[in-house]
């Protein structure tokens, strides 16, 4: 899906409730997940020995970390979403929820979905909420369902 421009605040206004856009697939490799373990220093062995995990796990296999899945959420959306308008900068202000449903297996790609939750006004921003789910491809329940803050400074 090609990249969706928002052209300010009045169009992000009507959009609130609507599923904005999603991004292109993503592979998720088990050198990424490695990388991921040895910068986060979490090195769980269903993370990081496959061959274990294999047998021992009730995954089938190494599964990706899942802040490492919510680490490629701002990646994922600026596939997706590009919100222009006068900003001069935008912040990740944080996430209310964050839940990880499924896993995503190693050597899978994913995907995030973007609904524009809320939109509030502020003193000098906006804050928009969006309701961000990460699918893995072929999978019957998404890895990741978040409530993502993310203001825009004017």
């Amino acid at each position: 899906m090609p990249l969706r421009v928002i052209d300010g605040i009045e169009e992000l206004r009507s959009l609130v409730g609507e599923e904005v856009s999603q991004s292109e697939w993503f592979a998720v490799d088990q050198k990424l997940i490695d990388d991921f373990a040895a910068v986060s220093r979490d090195r769980q062995w269903i993370h990081t020995d496959p061959a274990r995990a294999k047998t021992e796990s009730p995954f089938g296999g190494a599964i990706a970390h899942g802040f490492l899945t919510l680490s490629l959420l701002s990646h994922l959306a600026s596939q997706a979403v590009k919100v222009q308008g006068g900003f001069k900068m935008a912040i990740n202000y944080g996430l209310n929820r964050v839940r990880f449903p499924a896993p995503v297996p190693a050597g899978s790609r994913i995907r995030a979905r973007l609904r524009l939750q809320s939109l509030d006004e502020l003193s000098g921003c906006i804050q928009l909420t969006w309701a961000a789910t990460v699918e893995v491809e072929g999978a019957s329940k998404p890895s990741l369902a978040a409530e993502w803050l993310v203001r825009y400074y004017q």
